[in-house]
């Protein structure tokens, strides 16, 4: 997988904006790319002044949209049996699946928004989305809402970190419960003022 991700980073410095919505369009839609990775690296090549920051968040989130969009469609119109069949040929782990519909019986459509914040459950959380058949507009809206806050998040990082950027591949994991949480607790408070003002 080393020798992938390598060859993903060579591809974004050659192809920039297209490799990085191709890159999360193959993470979104359950190819193990990490999103860390993609953003990173994207997050340095701004620090180097070769992308711009507003552009690598709309390719990021774009091609995000686009693999989730293909992801849902799998499970909307092959739901859990072309999984059982199917998914080793796709890269898709049932194990994996299984933890994204704990999430999403939990939490039904929110579990769309928040697993974007969220390691692995977001890579695999549109399948469980289309067993449901969640109404696809929402979906695109939640989606994307998830996908924002995470993708500038961590370009910002890579382009904070500079020549450091591979540190986010180390930490990746515990920013992403980072920015989950804070996302969390701003909804909550968002929800108890606006309850006071009513």
């Amino acid at each position: 997988m080393e020798t992938i991700f390598q060859y993903v980073i060579h591809l974004i410095g050659i192809w920039g904006y297209p490799a990085v919505f191709i890159g999360m369009a193959l993470e979104s839609a359950n190819v193990p790319i990490p999103s860390e990775l993609i953003f990173g690296f994207a997050g340095y090549l701004v620090f180097l002044g070769r992308m711009d920051f507003n552009t690598a968040v709309i390719a990021g989130v774009a091609g995000g949209l686009a693999g989730s969009i293909v992801s849902y469609l799998i499970g909307y119109y092959g739901g859990p049996p072309f999984i059982t069949r199917y998914g080793k040929y796709i890269f898709v782990s049932e194990a994996k699946v299984a933890m994204a519909q704990k999430w999403f019986d939990r939490y039904g459509l929110l579990a769309v928004f928040l697993a974007r914040l969220l390691p692995v459950i977001r890579t695999f959380i549109s399948l469980p989305a289309g067993f449901a058949r969640v109404h696809f507009i929402k979906f695109i809206v939640y989606t994307i809402l998830g996908s924002v806050p995470w993708t500038i998040a961590l370009i910002y990082a890579g382009m904070m970190l500079g020549a450091n950027w591979e540190m986010i591949r180390s930490i990746g994991h515990e920013a992403s419960l980072f920015v989950a949480g804070a996302l969390v607790v701003f909804i909550m408070y968002y929800i108890i003022k606006k309850r006071k003002n009513a």
